[in-house]
């Protein structure tokens, strides 16, 4: 398989004023049409002190094909260093479970779940199903990463998503911006107690700002016409009204600052002691839990405290829609199933792979099953037993400890005979 090149500037970078606070909705991308509606929740970071991201830099992240090996070149101090890997794939699976685990840490010690969501969203939400063509059908290709796509006014404050994101993409240089975004946004789900994704890796990345979407393939926050517009969006990303409902639900993580969006209140009783930075108006009370309180809370509009924006309120008023929204308020197993696979469907929109059909980073091996109980096991004659002994059996087996599922590690009748010599020696011993 071919490798490629990857021009990096090393200079670290710098955390925004309490990173911790960068909690984001994921859902809502908004337009210059519209208002604002990015959910970052830390004060505003200057572009400029992103270098390694920005296209106007001449040491862009280019990536060029090679055999035999990858090749990265670094610029430390002036001079270029050149560091040889084995060559693999688009990324490293050895990589990726490793960087797996940093996001892990770092969700722990950050709270930034929704933005990185976001994050993940934003860079796969530009798939255009009509265009065939790659990268210019958009999708998750690592675009999001550049200057000039960072700017559309949908993608605001996701520049402290990537400076989050960008140590980890340091210490991992046999891994894609593509896929980063995409695990970091799994891994957001699933940390945040959502389901396992089914989720694969291997996407390329686009190699310059050129390769960028335009401005507007987002969804708006409060369109005129909110169901059309969900609909004109994600139908052409290839979504149903389904998936675009299941993946609303993520809204249940996240705030809206009005500062930044021009959506939500200040603060409430929920968000101003954060964790993070407090403040902002979150759609659910514990919004760093992701669940079914989205659909629950929507549906009853009690509490004044929650955000409800257009484009949530018309998930209950649209009759395709309501059906959806209705089933996932009452059953979160449904909701979590269908979540699961719109979003690992999402994340793969207009990605190509190497190889083709893609990296699983997960052990998909089974796992050893429990022993069953079976009632002869537990009788030394040499006839079947019947339905009724067996069910006798049982029932005195599991009465002494026992479960279908977990055999007794001493032997039963031993047990029954050692009760009934002691039952006997203390009623000779009252009697006398």
């Amino acid at each position: 398989m071919a490798g490629r090149v990857s021009l990096t500037r090393s200079t670290s970078l710098a955390s925004p004023t309490k990173m911790a606070a960068l909690a984001s909705s994921p859902f809502i991308f908004p337009s210059r049409t519209t208002p604002s509606f990015s959910f970052a929740s830390s004060s505003p970071t200057s572009l400029s002190s992103l270098k390694c991201l920005t296209s106007f830099s001449p040491i862009s992240h280019l990536f060029f094909n090679q055999a035999q090996r990858r090749t990265q070149v670094r610029l430390s101090n002036g001079a270029y260093s050149t560091v040889f890997t084995p060559k693999s794939f688009a990324s490293n699976p050895d990589q990726l479970k490793s960087a797996r685990e940093d996001i892990r840490q770092l969700l722990k010690t950050k709270f930034c779940h929704p933005i990185l969501i976001r994050l993940g969203w934003h860079d796969a939400g530009t798939y255009n199903k009509s265009i065939e063509e790659w990268p210019q059908r958009g999708g998750a290709n690592g675009s999001l990463r550049f200057e000039v796509e960072l700017k559309h006014a949908a993608n605001a404050g996701l520049v402290n998503a990537l400076k989050l994101l960008q140590p980890i993409k340091d210490k991992y240089s046999g891994l894609t911006y593509a896929d980063l975004f995409q695990l970091a946004a799994a891994t957001a789900v699933e940390e945040a107690g959502g389901p396992k994704l089914p989720m694969k890796y291997g996407r390329l990345d686009v190699s310059g700002p050129d390769q960028c979407p335009e401005e507007g393939r987002l969804p708006d926050a409060g369109p005129p016409s909110p169901a059309d517009h969900l609909r004109q969006v994600f139908y052409r990303m290839g979504l149903n009204d389904k998936e675009i409902v299941a993946l609303s639900g993520a809204h249940t993580l996240g705030r809206s600052r009005p500062e930044r969006s021009g959506w939500g209140k200040p603060e409430t009783k929920y968000t101003k002691d954060g964790p993070g930075e407090p403040g902002g108006q979150s759609w659910t009370v514990q919004w760093l839990r992701f669940d079914n309180s989205y659909f629950k809370d929507i549906k009853e509009r009690k509490d004044e405290e929650l955000l409800v924006l257009p484009t949530d309120a018309v998930l209950f008023e649209d009759p395709s829609f309501k059906v959806y929204a209705e089933k996932y308020a009452e059953d979160q197993e449904a909701f979590f199933k269908d979540y699961a696979e719109a979003h690992a469907k999402l994340g793969n929109l207009g990605a190509k792979f190497d190889p083709p059909e893609g990296i699983v980073i997960d052990d998909g091996s089974p796992k050893p099953q429990p022993e069953k109980f079976e009632a002869a096991k537990y009788s030394t004659g040499k006839r079947e037993l019947s339905d009724t002994m067996k069910q006798k059996i049982r029932s005195e087996y599991e009465a002494f400890g026992g479960s279908p599922d977990k055999p007794l590690q001493s032997n039963y009748f031993l047990n029954i005979i050692i009760i009934i010599g002691v039952l006997a020696l203390l009623t000779s011993l009252l009697g006398n």
